[in-house]
């Protein structure tokens, strides 16, 4: 017969301690979020890419100003027009070498149109002499200005309109989303128009006509999660301990929806940038010679058979940027969503 006094002995473990044990550190929210970001290396990469280019394009007022990539010497425009781009001799595409329509062989235009030894275009010039290079940075800049004032506005205005009309409810939420029907009505080209009477073709007009309809995708979605999340639990537990909605709507909702709020940001910023060179391709957006992307493309169009740099150049800028923004959007979208954790 088995002896009942002995001892039960923990079999697969030292002790009790060493099985409590939690091996994962705990995690905030944020943390958890930027270590699933992380993995995405694309997006790691654009995150990177914006930053630094954000970085530069400000630097950049210092040492190239607008002024200095719009103006042009009348003297020597016979001189510096219409140069292809030239780093080195030796390099494809940047020899300073361009093929003539009609021409079997690729001519040197520095040599032919006596440009001095030591000046170089890296991008080339335009046809009235100017650096494009110093034109596509300036391009740069007003496209992301443009951008990301837009969208400022589009989150200040949108989340906030959002918030209150979803905690609110009833006729007050009713009345406010009648309100966005109305303005997601209108044509967005009927309101850039009428801004260009009143104030003249710019970069005011474009930021009020993408911000004066763009706030309106903002504020649906925030007020869908507001209408989800008002009656979590936590919400009813502010409501039980007296405190305003303002301040559960504040410190309590939009902390809970804000990983939703920066990828819908990510998103809108590509599409602003995309808005803006469309305005600026069809003489709707900033004025001449102030330099965007897209007045850049659409000034180059008919030089497109003859110098197709003219056009690729701009686009191409115009194309990566968008793509840093859309690449890093869906990574942060990936990484705000909790159900894409495999931990």
């Amino acid at each position: 017969m088995a002896d009942k006094n002995r001892t039960f002995q923990l079999v697969g473990a030292g002790s009790s301690s060493a099985q409590e044990k939690i091996e994962k550190p705990a995690l905030s929210f944020m943390q958890d979020a930027w270590r699933r970001l992380k993995k995405n290396k694309l997006a790691v990469v654009s995150l990177w890419f914006l930053g630094l280019l954000i970085v530069f394009s400000m630097a950049s007022t210092i040492f190239i100003p607008q002024k200095s990539a719009n103006s042009f010497d009348s003297k020597a425009v016979t001189t510096y027009r219409n140069l292809p781009p030239k780093l080195s001799d030796n390099l494809p595409f940047w020899n300073g070498k361009i093929k003539y329509s009609g021409n079997t062989e690729s001519t040197d235009a520095y040599k032919a149109q006596s440009v001095p030894k030591n000046k170089k275009f890296i991008m080339g010039t335009d046809s009235l002499g100017r650096s494009l290079g110093k034109r596509i940075i300036v391009g740069i800049r007003i496209s992301l200005l443009v951008a990301i004032a837009a969208t400022l506005i589009d989150l200040i205005f949108g989340v906030t309109y959002g918030l209150i009309s979803g905690y609110i409810g009833g006729r007050t939420d009713t009345f406010m989303q009648r309100v966005v029907e109305v303005i997601s009505s209108i044509p967005n080209l009927v309101i850039v128009t009428m801004l260009g009477l009143v104030l003249g073709n710019g970069i005011t007009a474009i930021v009020i006509s993408i911000a004066f309809t763009g706030w309106t995708s903002m504020a649906r979605q925030v007020r869908n999660l507001t209408l989800s999340y008002r009656e979590r639990e936590f919400v009813l537990a502010s409501r039980s301990l007296g405190e305003s909605p303002l301040k559960i709507a504040f410190r309590h909702i939009l902390p809970n929806i804000s990983g939703i709020i920066i990828v819908q940001i990510m998103m809108t910023i590509p599409s602003a940038i995309m808005y803006e060179a469309v305005l600026s391709a069809i003489n709707l957006g900033v004025k001449p010679p102030t330099a965007s992307l897209g007045s850049l493309i659409s000034d180059a169009q008919e030089n497109l058979q003859y110098y197709p740099y003219q056009v690729m150049l701009p686009a191409l800028a115009l194309v990566v940027i968008a793509l840093a923004f859309i690449l890093l959007g869906d990574g942060l979208r990936d990484a705000f969503d909790p159900k894409s954790s495999n931990d």
